[in-house]
């Protein structure tokens, strides 16, 4: 059969079925249906991409949720530099597929990330992509996520201990005599935001101080919510001594805000981050945050995922990795 006769019975272009045949990934999902059940309608012996015929190694696609200004987030760079230098050393082919949180798409329609291609998948992180999770599960694709643990469920999973480095920097914080300390949280609809949050409380607590609801502000890791949650602050009848910012790009801006404000950091108010960002290289103030392990995680999804896919090792497995405080000259004694 010809393809311009394929073409015909789907009702759609020669161009398209061509583009199908060959696996190009600038095809419409509903004419690459179209396409692909007349193909297997006519019981034809049709390979969707040659591209399938011609892999000898592996090949793992990368899932990365989309950031604000996606090539300067510190974390994705820092994930995708773990993930490349892994997968270089291991001679794997990475395709990086920016998965865009808002429109919910479904890239396994990509034919490039097809299960016929692709032999394993990593999660840069999960939040919205957690229906494409239960796909690629469903499949038996090997997967691994990063930046989340899954205690009761079995999936692969390497997570950042958030919860315990919030309790450390919240205790550092109380031994310097602070009792009115706030906090700037991250996107709660992730699990570091959530752990990091979690840390903050459970460390609140634990100390014997009050937990004030009007101390917890929410700044999505980004900086114009976060320069609104250090006006709020500042605004408070009693505002808080020292704040913990869930990143140092939250950090770096409720920094900026107190300046203005006409308060000198750490005399006036303390201020730590998370992170360990380069950016805050270029504070006034050097920035006391935490260090966590993000390429290092990368590295290890890659090297993890290809022992599964080699047979070397069982499913499922689980790596909680520790962060470490760092330091600096933004937070001093009460």
């Amino acid at each position: 059969m010809k393809i311009s006769d394929i073409a015909k019975k789907a009702n759609v272009s020669s161009m398209v079925v061509s583009r199908v045949m060959q696996g190009a990934p600038n095809v419409k999902s509903l004419e690459r249906k179209k396409v692909e059940d007349v193909i297997k309608s006519m019981k034809l012996n049709a390979s969707v991409s040659p591209a399938i015929k011609r892999k000898k190694g592996k090949v793992f696609g990368l899932i990365v949720p989309q950031f604000e200004d996606i090539f300067h987030s510190f974390y994705a760079t820092k994930v995708i530099k773990g993930v490349v230098l892994a997968a270089s050393r291991l001679k794997i082919d990475i395709i990086i597929h920016i998965s865009e949180r808002q429109k919910h798409e479904d890239w396994l329609t990509s034919s490039a990330l097809s299960p016929e291609y692709i032999d394993a998948i990593l999660f840069a992180d999960i939040n919205s992509d957690r229906q494409q999770l239960k796909k690629i599960l469903a499949r038996k694709v090997p997967c691994m996520v990063l930046n989340n643990s899954f205690e009761k469920e079995p999936i692969n999973s390497i997570a950042i201990n958030n919860e315990k480095a919030a309790i450390d920097i919240v205790e550092y914080l109380v031994k310097l005599g602070h009792k009115n300390i706030a906090t700037i949280a991250g996107d709660l609809s992730t699990e570091s935001g959530k752990k990091r949050l979690e840390g903050f409380k459970a460390a609140i607590k634990s100390n014997g101080l009050k937990l004030s609801t009007s101390y917890i502000t929410v700044g999505h890791y980004l900086r114009s919510p976060a320069k609104k949650a250090m006006e709020y602050l500042l605004a408070l009848k009693e505002p808080p001594t020292a704040i913990f910012c869930a990143s140092d790009v939250m950090a770096m801006e409720a920094m900026d805000v107190a300046r203005k404000k006409g308060l000198k950091i750490p005399d006036d108010i303390s201020i730590a981050g998370f992170d360990d960002n380069p950016l805050c290289s270029y504070s006034p103030v050097a920035l006391t945050t935490v260090w966590q392990p993000i390429a290092e995680m990368g590295r290890m999804g890659v090297e993890l995922l290809n022992q599964i896919v080699s047979g070397k090792k069982k499913q499922p497995l689980k790596a909680l990795l520790e962060a470490k405080l760092i330091e600096r000259k933004s937070c001093t004694k009460l």
